[in-house]
């Protein structure tokens, strides 16, 4: 590896300004690149060091990705709306996510009509049959989320993810009788007398999936925020279901990976509790049983509270275990008066925050689509309707029922500036809580993606020299502004690469992704 020379202290190339967008009205146009004197403006260095490579999962990153509840279970009884979804979610010329978590529902109580949210009432498999007077598989009652994952496998090709999860078992294996959670919404829901029942469900509805759908499950779930007080019964918006960290965990862990193997499906990898936050997560861990622990592949969190960040990524080291950011969203915003990339910056900033903090092998959004629009609703409920778009709101684009199509937002291309370009198997690099980097070793690429919070420009100076060598020139991609007079990765112009520095202005309010090719360790 090439060493860094202390001389260097400052870039010796050219500064490029990049602003401006790909609309006339009122904004410069992105093909244009304004050369600004060094001496005008200093640059901040920027070090991008092989030395700050992640080492989770043996380096290699597996992607990016969604749920599919509940957005799933509400749009896949339109094949329109299903095909557009995988494409613009999963697609070549769209996110390009290849992780898509689906949800085996628990299916609630039929005479329940509690779940009032038209995206959520996710059914079960087991459907009561009064002729037998036994609970039957229905194959086809979750119709709509398997078109929407079908759809969505096809369009994520070799690189497609398949991991199964339950938010709530059935709601007849239940202390509450409903699968929204237990009356005391801090005890356990699930009978410890159905545990194995429970996971030979997960198994059985996997093994279809596997085998006679055809579509590769790689990981299951069995437990989704378990240690928690949200789920509570008769909830109006999603099943659930408490699971106190220890024996209750750990059997289920245990039984899922018995049910698992039994049905064949060895090669099926068993997560562990999928806490709300790291800190959670970090207790899981500790309680959990040997017997646990021996059948664990990988560890997984979700960052909606940040704490024990820091202590979870050193436990995945100590321990040496693969780790995911497997669900997020919110309706945070970010930057200075910066409209509809608000909403945008607060993901990119939350996707560095995370990739940072934990060193993940994935980052997982928890649903992309949030918000529903159609005049008639759904099952008799109302749908949420269409998010403001100049402030933060959850989810990334928004299903029109009534015109048949999906509506993309900034935030959608604020994911894409990372999906997009850092791949699957590519090495994760740490720079600082404003930027993130990935080397693919297999196609010589550095990809950095920098993000200015600030209303004014910033100047940067990208030292690349601690790599053996690097290619000529870096390629900018770009997000700013809104959706009628911004950018929506806009390609620039190449910018040159002179003795392994490269300079270039972030616009304020912005997103921008370099890519430099020919780039050796």
């Amino acid at each position: 590896m090439k060493k860094r020379f202390l001389a260097i202290t400052m870039c010796v190339c050219m500064m490029f300004s990049l602003v401006g967008c790909n609309d006339s009205a009122g904004e410069e146009n992105t093909s244009e690149v304004e050369t600004v004197k060094k001496e005008e403006k200093k640059a901040i260095n920027i070090v991008i060091s092989p030395d700050k490579m992640s080492t989770t999962n043996d380096g290699k990153f597996q992607g990016w990705g969604t749920s599919l509840c509940w957005w799933a279970n509400r749009l896949g009884y339109s094949d329109e709306l299903a095909s557009q979804a995988a494409e613009l979610f999963f697609g070549e010329d769209g996110l390009k996510f290849n992780i898509m978590r689906y949800n085996i529902g628990g299916g609630d109580d039929p005479t329940h009509k509690h779940i009032t949210r038209t995206d959520s009432a996710v059914p079960g498999w087991l459907v009561y049959d009064e002729a037998s007077g036994q609970y039957v598989y229905d194959y086809e009652a979750d119709k709509n989320q398997l078109n929407v994952l079908k759809k969505a496998v096809k369009a994520a090709g070799e690189d497609a993810y398949v991991e199964v999860f339950s938010n709530s078992p059935p709601y007849f294996m239940t202390e509450s009788g409903c699968s929204s959670g237990n009356e005391d919404a801090a005890k356990n829901n699930l009978k410890k007398e159905c545990y194995s029942e429970f996971a030979e469900y997960l198994a059985h509805v996997t093994k279809y999936i596997n085998d006679d759908l055809g579509i590769k499950v790689s990981s299951v779930s069995p437990m989704n925020e378990p240690n928690t007080d949200y789920w509570g019964a008769n909830s109006p918006k999603q099943e659930g279901c408490h699971v106190d960290p220890g024996e209750a965990q750990s059997s289920i862990i245990v039984e899922t990976a018995k049910a698992f193997k039994e049905q064949g499906l060895v090669d099926v990898e068993i997560i562990g509790s999928d806490e709300t936050a790291p800190d959670k997560q970090v207790e899981a861990y500790n309680k959990y049983s040997e017997e646990a622990l021996a059948v664990i592949d990988r560890i997984s969190t979700h960052t909606y509270y940040t704490n024990g960040m820091e202590s979870l990524a050193n436990l995945s080291k100590q321990k040496g275990f693969n780790l995911w950011m497997s669900e997020v969203d919110g309706d945070g915003v970010a930057g200075v008066g910066a409209g509809e990339m608000s909403s945008a910056l607060w993901m990119a900033g939350k996707i560095i925050e995370d990739i940072n903090g934990l060193s993940p092998s994935a980052w997982v959004m928890w649903q992309v689509i949030d918000n529903h629009v159609s005049k008639e609703g759904y099952n008799g409920n109302k749908d949420s309707g269409m998010v403001n778009i100049m402030k933060g709101f959850w989810g990334a684009a928004v299903a029109n029922h009534d015109a048949n199509k999906i509506i993309l937002t900034q935030k959608y291309y604020a994911i894409g500036q990372f999906s997009r370009y850092i791949r699957p198997g590519a090495t994760i690099i740490h720079v600082n809580d404003a930027m993130l980097a990935a080397y693919d070793s297999e196609n010589k690429e550095l990809v950095i993606v920098a993000v200015n919070a600030a209303a004014k420009e910033k100047q940067y100076c990208f030292d690349l020299s601690e790599f053996a060598s690097v290619g000529e020139s870096a390629k900018p991609i770009r997000t700013s502004g809104s959706m009628g007079y911004g950018e929506s990765w806009a390609e620039l112009e190449e910018i040159e690469v002179d003795s392994s520095e490269f300079s270039a202005t972030l616009k304020g309010n912005s997103i921008t992704t370099f890519v430099i090719s020919d780039v050796e360790l």
